[in-house]
């Protein structure tokens, strides 16, 4: 019995990356579907979610200033602490502030808490 699954890549396929160039030689970030698809979170918070992955990555940890995520965003200071406060009541992110002059440390959650304080996707 032959599996559907590769029979359904071949005729579904709508969208195709076609080789490497040296914009996507510098890598790319994966952000879960269900930050893309969550309707209580603006645009602007998913995208800095997915910054904020983009930081993460190689290092478990991130802790860009406001002002860098801003530049890269393409956004102002101000909007980008709005995503991030979205991002925070959402509970898929925790700030931690290191100190004065410092940058804040970032903990991304992959998960969402349940109502009852088990976490789910």
């Amino acid at each position: 019995m032959e599996h559907i699954a590769p029979r359904i890549a071949e005729t579904v396929r709508n969208i195709e990356i076609v080789g490497a160039d040296p914009v996507t030689l510098h890598g790319f970030t994966q952000v879960p579907n269900f930050i893309l698809t969550k309707k209580d979170i603006s645009v602007g918070a998913k995208l800095a979610y997915a910054m904020l992955l983009k930081y993460a990555w190689g290092d478990n940890a991130c802790f860009p200033g406001q002002i860098k995520l801003a530049e890269d965003m393409g956004a102002g200071e101000r909007s980008v602490r709005t995503y991030l406060q979205e991002l925070e009541k959402a509970q898929l992110l925790e700030i931690n502030q290191r100190g004065l002059g410092k940058t804040n440390l970032y903990r991304l959650h992959l998960t969402i808490k349940k109502r009852g304080g088990r976490r789910r996707a």
